[in-house]
């Protein structure tokens, strides 16, 4: 028997496992699109003969496309579906990575990436909203930490990816990645994806926008768990604008040396999903977030020390990196199902909004240690202060009763499960 929510298509003919592997897709073009452009950030000063604050100013302004989009493409797909909004903005993508290839000069990049980031903020905002349409609960958590696993292969891979194919062909080479991996995921979504929801164009009125971000933002549940991931997935993302610059510059290392030593942060996570995986069945998601956040308080403590004391080296700087990677893989789950939990007539708004905290956070982390100046100093103050504060927001949210809409959803799915 399917279960009927006003606003949702009844589930539809997709297995867990395709749902979460065409989701992982869509989440990864972002974290992808950022981590293979790193190892080119130090050659791109060189090039267009600029400063590397300009060059940072390109992944920000990645980060500034990608989180505002997220506002209007989650209730765009609320109003037009799902599988519709995501072609009309992979062709954003696509558009933008070539600008990106052709870019005559560095204000040519840093426009083509900030366009590139609306294209890209699509999949975050869809994928979330695909998950609520057809599952609550720990059915949810399970394709949450699916997701996370795939998801990991690709920024794991993609700044040795973007080392190598920076060192052997240059930083266009980069972009053509991003081209073809675009291209690959437009091709995925139009023959494998069901569409999940009845479009309702009545969601995208200004008036009915305007009422969705109002509830949303007066919901506690939802905004702490929103700020959980704002500020611990958000790391991640000011993570990558400081460790070029630590990494390649002050301990020395070269693109392709700092592309697969990125691997110890990625590989954490992913190490740390498949943990999660096993746990999820014995445990359920919930009740294995503490020990999560108990790596991810270690991980922030040992940046904070280490990097006052010591010069930076690899090992001081990335062995604590992985572990805040490590146990956030254990909180995404629970977590992000909490963050739309509640919302199933207006998935895609609230995930919107949780997406847009979610990168909002890494553009403020971003712009503090720009301000910081010096990379060091800055990875050993503000990646520790976003691991204590998505600590801070998830002892807030644990304390609130789950809403009431959530808990007859799953005692609904759980009477009569997706067929």
């Amino acid at each position: 028997m399917n279960v009927r929510t006003p606003g949702i298509a009844p589930t539809p003919a997709m297995s867990e496992r395709k749902v979460g592997l065409i989701c992982a897709l869509l989440v990864a073009i972002g974290p992808i699109s950022m981590a293979v452009y790193t190892p080119a950030m130090t050659e791109l000063v060189e090039v267009f003969g600029t400063t590397e604050a300009m060059i940072k100013l390109s992944l920000t302004s990645y980060f500034a496309g990608f989180a505002i989009a997220q506002l209007f493409c989650g209730p765009l797909s609320d109003g037009y579906g799902r599988k519709a909004v995501t072609f009309a903005f992979m062709a954003i993508y696509l558009a933008a990575s070539i600008a990106a290839i052709l870019a005559p000069s560095v204000e040519a990049l840093v426009a083509a990436r900030c366009v590139q980031g609306v294209g890209a903020a699509v999949g975050v905002a869809i994928a979330r909203a695909i998950v609520r349409d057809m599952y609550t609960s720990d059915q949810s958590a399970r394709v949450m930490n699916f997701i996370g696993l795939v998801m990991g292969l690709g920024p794991a891979m993609s700044p040795t990816v973007g080392g190598i194919l920076t060192g052997l062909f240059g930083w266009q080479a980069v972009f053509i990645f991003m081209v073809v991996a675009g291209a690959i995921l437009t091709v995925v979504v139009r023959t494998l994806l069901v569409e999940t929801s009845v479009p309702d164009p009545s969601r995208i009125r200004p008036a009915a926008m305007i009422a969705s971000y109002r509830d949303l933002l007066a919901n506690r549940y939802f905004m702490s768990s929103s700020f959980v991931l704002g500020a611990g997935i958000g790391a991640f993302y000011t993570q990558a604008t400081i460790l070029p610059f630590i990494l390649m510059e002050r301990v020395g290392m070269s693109a392709v040396e700092f592309g697969i030593g990125m691997l110890l942060q990625s590989g954490s996570f992913f190490v740390g999903g498949l943990v999660t995986r096993r746990l999820l069945k014995r445990y359920g998601a919930k009740r294995i977030v503490p020990l999560g956040f108990a790596c991810v308080l270690l991980g922030s403590a040992l940046l904070a020390v280490l990097l006052r004391i010591q010069e930076p080296s690899y090992l001081n700087v990335m062995v604590p990196i992985g572990l805040h990677a490590f146990g956030m893989a254990f909180v995404l789950p629970a977590i992000s199902t909490a963050t739309v939990a509640a919302f199933p007539h207006m998935a895609g708004s609230a995930s919107a909004v949780a997406g847009f905290l979610q990168m909002g956070g890494g553009l403020v982390g971003g712009l503090l240690a720009a301000a910081l100046g010096n990379p060091t100093f800055a990875m050993a103050t503000v990646t520790p202060a976003m691991g204590l504060l998505a600590t801070l927001s998830w002892l807030y949210w644990r304390r609130l009763p789950e809403p009431a809409l959530a808990r007859v959803i799953v005692t609904r799915e759980t009477e009569h499960p997706p067929t």
